[in-house]
């Protein structure tokens, strides 16, 4: 019994031994996306949102690590530090929102040869607009003026009759894109359904920067209060000023409304004592987050398009207004359809630069 019991005790100290040198299996690394934010905040409910929402939707579908850092600053200084910072941490495929981005690209496409960048709405230069994407960049554009176009059909059919107005950030060409195709719109909406919306020349305002809300309340005021029914807002912070002075208005009881930019605004316009109703009649969007999806899916897939120049339009579905517009009715949305087909085939045509659009 007694060498039985020790033979035993042998063979389970032998059989521990093997457990405990079998190797565990290697834990398992997932793919890393980052995010360097632009002016603002992450649910700054325009870019910095809706790049970051696309990047999260890609995590979920992909099982990536994602992470985003937000720079002490809005100086290429400031965002190439934080580019830094995400490549030392291992992640480098890195989405960057806005054109404020551009000579930072140039520089990081460079630096960091073993990473790659998405920078959405610019293209990398350095400094002189020279435009020059690595073979490690996409550079990502939107078709603005079809979006435009597509806001200022709706609006003016739910408004029909009245004044619009414009309120753009800087006047730069995505921003006056969506200014040329919202007016556009307008005046294919009074020629084709009966409406009859105008806009004035001292109603197209460029205030010249993003970031300044009160700005934006007082040309909002100052529109309203000479008449203007709804204002096409393009212009960041400035537009949230808009935005906050429709919002008075609304719950004073006056008519004010706001097409809103970029990402879908409705929440952002929300007011009522059972907070059920919103100022933003539909927004013009640009279906950032769909972007930095797409390109995400493409690097996983093998097919990163590095070195090209890409455009989001009605052909790919990258521009549109929002799916669900509590504000317009179902027979305007489903107008709206109709014409967004029409771009997307071809058949009908938004002019991408100024013409004769002020009457």
């Amino acid at each position: 019994m007694k060498k039985l019991f020790l033979g035993i005790l042998v063979v389970s100290m032998l059989a521990a031994t093997l457990l405990g040198c079998t190797p565990k299996p290697a834990p398992v690394v997932k793919y890393k996306v980052g995010m360097v934010t632009d002016a603002g905040t992450i649910d700054d409910k325009s870019f910095n949102q809706g790049t970051w929402e696309g990047i999260q939707k890609a995590a979920t579908d992909m099982d990536l690590d994602i992470k985003y850092l937000k720079p002490a600053g809005t100086t290429e200084a400031h965002y190439i530090t934080e580019i830094d910072n995400l490549v030392a941490a291992g992640y480098k495929f890195i989405v960057t929102p806005g054109f404020k981005f551009e000579t930072t690209i140039f520089a990081a496409q460079t630096k960091h040869k073993d990473s790659k960048f998405v920078l959405i709405d610019g293209s990398p230069h350095a400094g002189d607009w020279t435009s020059v994407v690595g073979n490690n960049t996409v550079s990502i554009f939107f078709a603005e003026h079809e979006s435009g176009f597509l806001a200022g059909v709706a609006a003016a059919q739910q408004i029909k009759t009245g004044e619009f107005g414009f309120i753009g950030g800087m006047e730069i060409p995505p921003v006056q894109k969506f200014n040329w195709g919202f007016q556009q719109g307008i005046a294919y909406a009074n020629k084709n359904f009966g409406t009859s919306i105008t806009m004035k020349e001292e109603n197209v305002i460029y205030e010249g920067s993003f970031e300044r809300i009160e700005a934006g309340q007082q040309l909002a005021a100052t529109m309203y209060d000479n008449g203007v029914k709804a204002i096409f807002a393009a212009a960041g912070g400035v537009g949230i000023g808009v935005i906050q002075e429709a919002v008075a208005r609304a719950e004073a009881g006056k008519e004010a409304w706001v097409i809103g930019v970029d990402v879908d605004q409705y929440a952002a316009g929300i007011y009522g004592t059972k907070q059920d109703k919103s100022v933003i009649l539909t927004s013009a969007m640009k279906y950032i987050d769909q972007a930095a999806y797409d390109m995400i899916k493409a690097e996983k897939a093998g097919t990163f398009p590095g070195g090209k120049t890409l455009t989001f339009d009605a052909k790919n579905n990258g521009i549109g207004i929002p799916k669900t517009n509590p504000n317009l009715s179902a027979e305007i949305q489903a107008s709206v359809a109709t014409v967004f087909a029409k771009l997307k085939d071809g058949s009908l045509v938004v002019a991408a630069v100024q013409g004769d659009l002020i009457k």
